[in-house]
Formats: C-alpha cells, sequence, structure tokens
C-alpha cells in the first residue's frame, strides 16, 4: 500500500467518515457513483469495484460487460459541507480497468490520459484554466415550459435576490474547502446567468475539478431552492452558457507558447498549436459542443441590443471576442496562453481537452503555417467577405457536426475506435429524435395558419 493509499484510510478513521463515493464518467460526460463503507476501502484499493460496463453509456456490450473501478488516491477529497447529521462524506475518481488489469479503451480518463502521455513524449505538459457559466433558474417542472431566472441582473451587476442570495460566496465557498482554487466569480450578461473561474492545473486535474465543479454548483443550488443548469442554451433571446478554455504548453518551468523575440510574443510551438486548432476545429466541434442544444448557442440571431460573442466560424486573433480562438494579453512569460471560445459547460470535459490538445499537437508536428489573425468583429462581415477572408463555418446543427468528425483521423485516433464509433451512433440516434420531434414552436406557428 503506498503513502497516498495510507493518508486516505488514515483520514476515514481520524474524521469517522462513513460514505466514500467512487466516481467516474461515461462517454457522454455524466457523472457516476458508487458508496462503499470505509471498511471495505482497503480491498478496493487492492481489487477495485467490479461493475457492470454494459449498464454504462458507451462502455461495454453485453458479452464484455465484467469491468473494475479502480479508486485513484491522489483525487481523494472530503466533502465537510454534505454530511448533515450523518457526518461527513469523501469522494475519489476511479480509473476504469478490464478484468485483465488493463485500461478500458472506453474511460474518458484513460482516453485524455492516452492524450497527455503523447504530449509527454514530446516533452510538455497540458494545462487548462476554465470559465464555466450556468443558470441559475426556479425550481420548476421539467415540463419543456421555459424556466424562470432566479434575478434580472446582467453583466458584472452585484445582485440581491431572495430565493439565491449569496450563491455564488457559497458555491466558490464549497469549492475552496474541497481544495477546487477559484479565480473568478460574477453575474454573467443574461438574467440568472453565473460564471465561476477555476484556477488554472494540469489538464487531467482540471477535468476531475469540473464534474466536481458541477455536482457542487447543482448541490449548493439546490440547498437554496433553486437549480443550476448547465444547458448550453436555455434562452431564445438570451445568451447561452459557454466555457472558454485558456490552454497552454509547459515544458518544464518554461511555457512553450512565450518567445519574447516575436512582435506579438507567440513562439512557433504557440502559433503551430493555434493552427492546429483551426485547421481540426470543424472535426472536433462535435466533441466540445455534444448536444443537439449546443449549436443554438454557437448560431444565435442578433438580439435586440448586440450581437453575441458567440464563435461560429473558425479564425483567430488578440482582442477578438468573436473568434474561435483568442490569444488573450498576458504580462509575464508563465501566462502565455490561447483561449478557445466554442467549447460549452455541458462536454465531456475530459474528451474535449484530448480532442484539442491531439490537433495542437498534429499543428505542432505537421509544422502548420498560421493564417493572418482576425481583429475585427467576425459576425459583422458579409458571408462573401467571410469567405474571401478563409473563415469556414463551424458546423451549424449535430448532424452536421457529427458528419464531418466521422470523416476525421486525428479525432477517431484521439478517442480511440471504440469510443469514436459510440459517440458518433449516440450522436446520430439523438439527432434522429430531435428531427422527429414536433416543436411547441411548429404548433404555435402552423395549427391554427394551415
Amino acid at each position: 500500500m503506498d503513502r497516498q493509499q495510507e493518508f486516505v484510510l488514515r483520514t476515514l478513521e481520524e474524521r469517522d467518515i462513513r460514505f466514500v463515493r467512487l466516481w467516474f464518467t461515461d462517454v457522454l460526460g455524466t457523472l457516476k457513483s458508487v458508496s462503499v463503507a470505509p471498511a471495505e476501502l482497503e480491498s478496493a484499493f487492492e481489487e477495485g469495484i467490479g461493475i457492470d460496463g454494459s449498464a454504462i453509456e458507451g462502455f461495454a456490450r453485453v458479452y464484455e460487460s465484467d469491468m473494475i473501478a479502480m479508486p485513484d488516491p491522489t483525487t481523494f477529497q472530503v466533502f465537510p459541507f454534505e454530511g448533515g447529521a450523518s457526518g461527513e462524506s469523501a469522494r475519489m475518481f476511479c480509473d476504469i480497468l478490464l478484468p485483465d488489469g488493463s485500461a478500458a479503451w472506453a474511460d474518458p480518463r484513460h482516453v485524455l490520459r492516452r492524450a497527455l502521455a503523447k504530449a509527454a513524449e514530446k516533452g510538455f505538459t497540458f494545462y487548462t484554466h476554465p470559465e464555466a457559466e450556468f443558470f441559475l433558474i426556479q425550481d420548476g417542472p421539467n415540463d419543456g415550459s421555459v424556466p424562470i431566472p432566479v434575478d434580472s441582473g446582467g453583466y458584472f451587476d452585484h445582485t440581491t435576490h431572495a430565493v439565491a442570495r449569496d450563491f455564488r460566496r457559497q458555491a466558490v465557498l464549497a469549492l475552496e474547502r474541497i481544495g477546487i482554487s477559484v479565480e473568478f466569480s460574477h453575474h454573467e450578461v443574461a438574467p440568472g446567468q453565473q460564471e465561476i473561474d477555476l484556477r488554472y492545473a494540469d489538464a487531467l486535474t482540471t477535468a476531475d475539478n469540473i464534474m466536481t465543479f458541477r455536482h457542487v454548483v447543482k448541490e449548493v443550488a439546490l440547498s437554496q431552492g433553486v437549480r443550476a443548469t448547465f444547458m448550453p442554451k436555455p434562452y431564445t433571446d438570451q445568451p447561452g452558457s459557454g466555457m472558454h478554455t485558456h490552454l497552454s504548453l509547459m515544458e518544464g518551468e518554461r511555457n512553450a507558447f512565450y518567445d519574447s523575440e516575436d512582435p506579438q510574443r507567440l513562439s512557433k510551438t504557440a502559433r503551430a498549436f493555434i493552427a492546429g486548432l483551426l485547421v481540426h476545429a470543424r472535426e472536433y466541434t462535435a466533441i466540445t459542443n455534444q448536444w443537439v442544444n449546443s449549436y443554438k448557442r454557437l448560431f444565435p440571431m442578433q438580439l435586440p441590443d448586440r450581437i453575441t460573442e458567440s464563435p461560429a466560424f473558425v479564425c483567430w486573433g488578440h482582442l477578438n471576442r468573436s473568434a474561435l480562438v483568442r490569444v488573450p494579453a498576458f504580462g509575464k512569460p508563465s501566462s502565455a496562453r490561447v483561449e478557445v471560445r466554442s467549447i460549452d459547460s455541458a462536454a465531456n470535459p475530459y474528451l474535449a481537452f484530448a480532442v484539442m490538445l491531439g490537433a495542437g499537437l498534429k499543428g505542432i508536428e505537421e509544422g502548420y503555417e498560421l493564417p493572418p489573425g482576425a481583429e475585427d468583429d467576425v459576425w459583422s462581415l458579409s458571408p462573401a467577405e467571410r469567405k474571401a477572408a478563409g473563415y469556414d463555418a463551424l458546423p451549424e446543427n449535430l448532424s452536421e457536426a457529427i458528419d464531418v468528425m466521422s470523416g476525421s483521423e486525428l479525432v477517431a485516433e484521439v478517442l480511440g475506435e471504440h469510443v469514436f464509433d459510440f459517440f458518433l451512433r449516440n450522436k446520430r440516434a439523438e439527432w434522429e429524435q430531435f428531427r422527429r420531434e414536433v416543436t411547441p414552436y411548429e404548433r404555435q406557428r402552423y395549427l391554427g395558419a394551415l
């Protein structure tokens, strides 16, 4: 037994923790959990916990269902705010293994680990920093009716509302108590819309943190009598929720994206990485924006008072918030980074980080040339002007996105054959179900008129 396992067992005993939740995610990014008694954890560290993989989305077919959830003691964290009268609880993430002890090909953590290992072979460590947006809505029936936001606030407003007073403060305190550092939190543009930015960390830790963050945010919301939703676009006439994510590569202690001799302080590595993100953007969009609703955010109608900043076109820029990839201003070498603005808050972070890293590394490997940046508002350009500038559109709906992804050798390689095939099958089924559905819009518009 290693020291970290001993630390976990000792902590459970000293703090009288009675419930340990073992977490993992399915291919779509849904959090799964099994609880074990502390007395069973020592054997779980040695042998794992048996699960039926065929019952988990994308894990296995019926005849290969036996799998093992192996707790990762480095992810152990006590949840002091969830205990109540029954005492504190704790959680650990698991790696999913096959009966022979090898990694399960369908485990999203394994997909990301494999991508990170490829980066490590080239001397790189991959860091990410997400800005997660979501809506707080009043509790009510889940019947498809338009949800009611908890406030009428706007960007950076200091709102006070009775049903969820001090929500962000409580959520940030809960996150900090379990070791997840928060950099900023504020009210976003739309009524009820919030943003909480997690501090940067290596990509695997960040993906684990995002899964934990979603859980904590929803739990805190429920405790205040409201609901939190990470649905990309719940309102027709308001902006959607994205998860703009900052990416950087480190070589030891040196930021590989920084070059003091370059006028824009971007290294050749950074330029090739950005070029890879652009060249393969259409191919990985089905992963970063995996739901039918995701494309209502990327291609919104113009709002009465503004055009939203959703990045629907493949280009990059510095101050340009309509670009798919933005290079933020950075004052010191260690802060050199790029920001991908298409990914939404409902993506599977393990798969999303893996495909973005894969695209950037491909750009470095192949020496992709970075095209000129777009410094104008891309939404304000005419279709002819965008075409002349070479700004391809991202897929306009899930159907187009999965068609493009199905022909991508890069995404297939990054995800592995099993995850790649399952994801496409699942998303085609989602699109077909959506396409057949008769919507309230159609009834309202056509039932009386036709």
